[in-house]
């Protein structure tokens, strides 16, 4: 086994010890559930959630100095999970569906509904969760906790679906400078952070399409934690970036669950973001799609590997030039064998008007989206 699993499985051990005894003392706050943004079709779709104690989190704002937003990403990571803890998943017809958080307190539950639960937000769907069943340590916690979770289904007029990283692809979090990474992700908010440059408008482009409809889904893959969740969410909402299900990790340590076996890369940030673009392109075998990232990390060998593996599936892959000569120059061997082997493009591009010029001469976005990137 390796080190980080080890780590990871001992971490997991201490942190549940300690709600354990928080919870027997009376010290634990009140629960609270998570349920995240998630996927799916009309016929199958997915709930995904976490219920832990209430972490004392307040809104964020843009006055928030440094060291609150500090202090809230510690409370962040320093979070009491709910093992063991019956949730029900309300459909229509009076279905109440039960699943059983995990060991850190994740739930996910898959879904064949018989109706669909109607669209209140275009091509989002609301799915309340509730909590119904505690373990007998936690009994005196039980309340009424309750969320509601959004499902992304897709139209049939989709044209094409968008698959994107974050960190500097659509958030500037340097994450080639280890210092300089921290001190953003730490002491930044939603409303502090960075955004790059015209890449609110170029997805917005992106989710019309030529059709004018914001119909085509985006999904973002990271290997952040689920701990960020209300930031990086936040941060969409904030800078007029297209939602879409955020596609995150549940450990910053060992192995990405299902990831096994998937790659011959074995680090974790690789196998986890190649086991959600597969299951992504899976569900949706219809729809063609774009990738997107940047040169920082290993989005282009991720791509290739995805391009290979789903032969006329992508359209095009754009790679953000993150502005690291040595990291730049491996693009290109990756991006002439792609081109010569499939014939389809992977573009490394200084910034979003040369992506946005490339996706309006192919008809990805229209000529008025393309004008709103320039202008922005």
């Amino acid at each position: 086994m390796e080190i980080g699993q080890r780590l990871a499985d001992a971490w997991e051990w201490i942190d549940a010890s300690v709600t354990r005894v928080a919870a027997r003392l009376g010290r634990l706050r009140p629960l609270h559930l998570d349920v995240y943004r998630s996927y799916g079709t009309v016929h199958r779709f997915y709930v995904k959630g976490r219920l832990l104690a209430d972490r004392g989190l307040t809104p964020q704002t843009n006055a928030d100095s440094p060291w609150r937003n500090l202090q809230a990403m510690y409370r962040r990571f320093n979070s009491r999970e709910i093992p063991g803890a019956e949730v029900l998943i309300s459909l229509p017809e009076h279905l109440d569906l039960p699943v059983t958080t995990g060991p850190t307190g994740y739930f996910t539950l898959s879904l064949d509904p018989p109706v669909l639960p109607p669209a209140v937000d275009y091509l989002w769907h609301p799915v309340p969760v509730r909590l119904s069943r505690l373990p007998q340590r936690f009994r005196g916690l039980l309340g009424q906790v309750e969320g509601v979770g959004q499902v992304l289904i897709p139209p049939p007029t989709a044209e094409f679906g968008v698959i994107s990283d974050l960190d500097d692809t659509v958030i500037v979090t340097r994450a080639t400078h280890l210092l300089r990474m921290l001190r953003t992700v730490l002491l930044r908010n939603a409303h502090s952070h960075e955004t790059l440059a015209g890449v609110a408008a170029f997805y917005q482009a992106l989710l019309r399409g030529q059709s004018g409809r914001p119909d085509n889904p985006f999904f973002y893959v990271s290997s952040s934690p689920w701990n960020l969740y209300d930031v990086l969410d936040d941060f969409l909402r904030l800078q007029g970036v297209p939602p879409g299900p955020l596609l995150l990790r549940e450990t910053l340590l060992g192995r990405t669950p299902g990831s096994e076996g998937r790659t011959a890369d074995s680090s974790p940030h690789h196998g986890h973001k190649l086991k959600e673009i597969n299951q992504v392109l899976d569900t949706y075998p219809l729809l063609p799609f774009l990738l997107l990232g940047d040169s920082g990390q290993r989005d282009p060998d991720i791509y290739a590997e995805v391009v290979r593996t789903y032969p006329g599936r992508i359209r095009v892959v754009y790679i953000r030039d993150v502005g690291v000569p040595a990291r730049a120059a491996r693009v290109g061997p990756l991006a002439e064998a792609l081109r010569r082997d499939t014939g389809v493009e992977m573009l490394l591009v200084p910034d979003y008007r040369a992506a946005a010029t490339h996706a309006a001469a192919h008809s990805f976005i229209s000529l008025g989206g393309l004008q709103k990137v320039m202008e922005e």
